[in-house]
């Protein structure tokens, strides 16, 4: 067994604080739902952080031991610091992998690599979402059938505010007649991102065996294959003698 791949699951933590509904559906918070559903795979080694940590929970030295990052957020984004903001996106920039999760799509860190507004259409109804694989030969889907099924979530419909992703993984239908692009993957820079709208904060989706294994997919897939110190744009001398000027 090599290196294990180090990730952080980000939770705001506050759900579970205020609402006995959410405390019953993932008592030790979806933090601790998604990294106990990860930490059982042999190549990787599981953290957790919150809001309400110190520098929340991403300070250099954290961010500095991160392979891949998973962001869950909801009620919360506005709290998140500009200053940690930057730094998680100095981070994915130079290699750093980010999992964004759900309601994560008006996070800032989103937002901020992505660059649009996040803007979608929603409903919170308990319906049935199906996930289509659309990409199958794509690692992120590697295991996972044609189609899986959640018979209970919140609806996302189209049209999402993002940028044209890199790879469309995952298209969901649900009974309300919308669909949604629920499986996105992009680069910047040396960082893969990948959004997966699957998740509630009193849906037990986060225990589901499909999507722990996305995740652990997406885990593999999202991980470093080239960390560099920092991103600079250096003047440089030539490598071979330049000709004289005329």
């Amino acid at each position: 067994m090599g290196k294990k791949i180090n990730v952080v699951v980000w939770n705001e933590g506050r759900h579970e604080k205020t609402s006995d509904e959410v405390r019953r559906a993932y008592p030790n918070g979806i933090h601790g739902a998604i990294a106990e559903g990860l930490g059982k795979q042999a190549d990787m080694a599981m953290k957790t952080a919150t809001l309400d940590d110190p520098e929340h929970g991403l300070t250099e030295a954290v961010l500095d031991n991160t392979d891949v990052l998973i962001w869950w957020g909801h009620m919360a984004h506005h709290e998140v610091r500009d200053e940690i903001v930057e730094r998680v996106r100095d981070r994915i920039l130079r290699g750093m992998g980010l999992i964004v999760l759900h309601s994560g799509h008006m996070s800032k860190i989103f937002l901020r690599m992505m660059g649009t507004s996040g803007r979608l259409k929603w409903r919170e109804a308990g319906e049935k979402e199906r996930l289509w694989n659309i990409e199958p030969g794509h690692p992120i889907t590697e295991g996972i059938g044609e189609h899986f099924e959640l018979p209970h979530t919140e609806m996302y419909g189209e049209p999402f505010g993002i940028p044209t992703p890199d790879k469309v993984i995952f298209i969901s239908w649900f009974p309300g007649g919308e669909v949604f692009r629920s499986g996105c993957t992009w680069e910047r820079d040396l960082g893969r991102i990948f959004y997966f709208r699957p998740g509630h904060e009193t849906f037990p989706i986060y225990y589901d065996g499909n999507v722990l294994k996305v995740l652990t997919n997406a885990v593999r897939w999202a991980a470093p294959r080239l960390v560099v110190p920092s991103l600079d744009c250096p003047n440089v001398e030539p490598l071979e003698p330049l000709p004289a000027r005329g």
